[in-house]
C-alpha cells in the first residue's frame, strides 16, 4: 500500500492524491499487463518482460514516486523536457480550461484556433529577431521532418532544385521517423531502418575527447568545423541545401563542441549561402540559460526545430521557427505547402505551451539557470573528476555528463576505456537508480538534465547520490577484475 508518508504531509503530493484514490497498486499485475499489450520506444522487448518496467505513478517538484512507493529524484526531466518541473497545477487548469471551451479544431482548410495564434505570437516574441512565423508539429522528429520540408520547399520556389543535399553530424540524434533517422548519424537505427533517404551527408561530430588529440579545444573546434566546408565542396557548392546540428549534441552523450566551433560553422553557411537548422528539442526553453541554444552559442539560424520542452512535456507539441529569409519565399509565392499534421496547433498542446512560458517568465528561470544553479552545477560536477572512475566531467546550463574510464591520465586522451561489451554505463546506472536519482547512460557517459527549477540543495542531493553510485560501481568492477 501506498502511505501517505511517502510524501512530506504539509504538501499533497499528486502521489498522495492516486493513492487516497485508488489504495493499493500491485506493481507485478501492471507490469505484465504492460508486457503484454505495450512496445516501449528504444527497448529491448524480451529483456524487459523479463526485468518488468519500472511503473511511474506521480511527480511533484523535481521528483518522481514509482508504483512501489520509491521516491526518485529525477535528473532527466522526464526525456528532457519537464523543464518547470513536475505538479504544476496552473497548465492543468489551463489545459481543463481549453478542452472544456474547445478540444480540438485543425489548422487545415483555412481554420485556425485562439491559443494557436497566440503561442505563436508569444514564440516570435521570444525568439531571436530573425523569427516572425512558426510551424505547429506534434514532436520533435515532425519538427525535424518539416524542416527538411521547408528546405526543400524554399530551393524549388528558388528555382535552385538541385540543392537537395543535407549535411549532419555522425552520432546526432534527430528523431526517429524513417527521415529523422536518415538525418541522425547513429549507425543501430540506420541499419533497423535499412531505408537511408538519398540526398543525406554525415560529417564527424566535435567530439575533443575522441578526435582532438594533439590539437588545443579551439584548435579542434575550428578543425571539426572545417569538416562541414571539405563536404560542401566534396558535395558541390550549388547542391547543398542546409547543414542541421544540435548546439550540444544530448542524445549523443552530451557533447558539448569548444567555442572555437559553432562561429566558424556560421561564417561557413554565411559564405556558402546554405541554410543552418538548428535542432534545439533538447537545448531549447531555459536548458543552457537562455531561450534556445543558438543564442548561448552566438549563431544565426533559419530554421529552429523545437519539442516538448515548449509544454514541460505536458502535452504534446513541436514545431519550426522560420526565419524571415525563408517566409518571405514562402509568403509571397503562389502555390500550397502541402505539408501537415491534424493535430498542428492543437487548442489544448498550445494552451498548457502559453501557461508554460508563462511560469518561465514570472519566475525568471532563465537567469536562475544561468546565474545561479547552472554555475553551482558546473562548480559541483567539476568536483567529480577526482574520483577515481571518472576520466572528465563537464557541463553546459543544466546539462551535465562524466565519462566513465578504466585508468584515468593527466591527458584525458590518454585515458583507459572501458570494453564496449561490459555496459559498464549501465551498471553505473542502475546503481544510481537504486539510490533514487534518474539519470541517463550513454555508453560510459553518465548524463544528467534535471528541472529547470532545481534548487542548490537539491543539486546537492543529486551529487551525494551520483559519488554513492560511482562507490558502488567502482566495488562492484574490482569484484568482477575488471580494475
Amino acid at each position: 500500500m501506498l502511505a501517505s508518508s511517502l510524501a512530506p504531509k504539509a504538501s499533497i503530493t499528486a502521489l498522495a492524491k492516486l493513492a487516497a484514490k485508488y489504495g493499493i497498486y500491485n506493481t507485478r499485475a501492471i507490469q505484465q499487463q504492460d508486457t503484454a499489450h505495450h512496445l516501449h520506444p528504444f527497448t529491448d522487448f524480451k529483456a524487459l518482460a523479463q526485468s518488468g518496467a519500472q511503473v511511474i505513478v506521480a511527480g511533484k517538484g523535481c521528483y518522481v514516486w514509482d508504483s512501489a512507493g520509491k521516491k526518485i529524484l529525477d535528473g532527466m526531466s522526464g526525456l528532457w523536457c519537464v523543464n518547470a518541473g513536475y505538479g504544476r497545477t496552473s497548465i492543468s487548469e489551463a489545459v481543463y480550461l481549453q478542452m472544456e471551451t474547445l478540444a480540438f479544431y485543425g489548422s487545415f482548410s483555412n481554420t485556425t484556433n485562439v491559443p494557436a495564434i497566440q503561442l505563436a505570437s508569444k514564440l516570435v516574441e521570444i525568439s531571436p529577431p530573425q523569427f516572425k512565423h512558426v510551424f505547429f508539429t506534434n514532436s520533435g522528429s515532425e519538427a525535424n521532418d518539416t524542416s527538411l520540408r521547408l528546405v526543400r520547399r524554399y530551393w524549388d520556389l528558388l528555382g535552385q532544385t538541385e540543392r537537395t543535399i543535407i549535411i549532419s553530424r555522425q552520432n546526432a540524434y534527430h528523431g526517429s521517423t524513417i527521415a529523422c533517422a536518415s538525418l541522425g548519424g547513429m549507425a543501430d537505427m540506420q541499419v533497423q531502418t535499412g531505408m537511408q533517404l538519398p540526398g543525406i551527408v554525415h560529417i564527424g561530430q566535435p567530439n575533443y575527447f575522441e578526435c582532438g588529440r594533439g590539437m588545443t579545444e579551439d584548435e579542434f573546434g575550428l578543425h571539426a568545423a572545417g569538416w562541414l566546408e571539405q563536404k560542401i565542396l566534396k558535395s558541390g557548392i550549388d547542391k547543398v541545401a542546409a547543414f542541421i546540428a544540435e548546439p550540444i549534441q544530448g542524445a549523443g552523450g552530451v557533447i558539448i563542441p569548444p567555442a572555437s566551433y559553432w562561429p566558424e560553422i556560421q561564417r561557413i553557411c554565411d559564405k556558402y549561402g546554405i541554410l543552418l537548422i538548428a535542432d534545439e528539442v533538447i537545448c531549447g526553453f531555459g536548458r543552457l540559460g537562455t531561450w534556445f541554444g543558438s543564442e548561448r552559442m552566438g549563431i544565426k539560424p533559419d530554421l529552429i526545430s523545437f519539442a516538448n520542452s515548449v509544454t514541460s512535456g505536458y502535452a504534446p507539441l513541436g514545431g519550426v521557427l522560420v526565419s524571415e529569409r525563408i517566409a518571405d519565399v514562402l509568403t509571397t509565392t503562389d502555390g500550397d505547402f502541402y505539408h501537415g499534421f491534424t493535430c498542428s496547433g492543437h487548442p489544448v498542446a498550445c494552451a498548457a505551451a502559453l501557461e508554460n512560458i508563462r511560469i518561465f517568465q514570472e519566475e525568471e528561470l532563465l537567469h536562475v539557470v544561468s546565474l545561479n544553479t547552472g554555475p553551482y552545477l558546473a562548480k559541483q560536477f567539476s568536483g567529480l573528476a577526482k574520483h577515481p572512475l571518472v576520466g572528465f566531467s563537464y557541463s553546459y546550463g543544466l546539462l551535465a555528463g562524466l565519462h566513465l574510464v578504466r585508468k584515468k591520465a593527466d591527458v584525458i586522451h590518454d585515458c583507459e576505456l572501458f570494453d564496449v561489451e561490459q555496459a559498464v554505463g549501465q551498471i553505473c546506472h542502475q546503481h544510481m537508480l537504486a539510490n533514487g536519482l534518474m539519470v541517463l547512460a550513454v555508453g560510459e557517459r553518465m548524463i544528467v538534465s534535471p528541472p529547470l527549477v532545481i534548487s542548490k540543495q537539491e543539486i546537492n542531493e543529486m551529487m551525494v547520490k551520483i559519488t554513492q553510485g560511482l562507490d558502488q560501481t567502482l566495488a562492484e568492477l574490482k569484484a568482477r577484475g575488471w580494475m
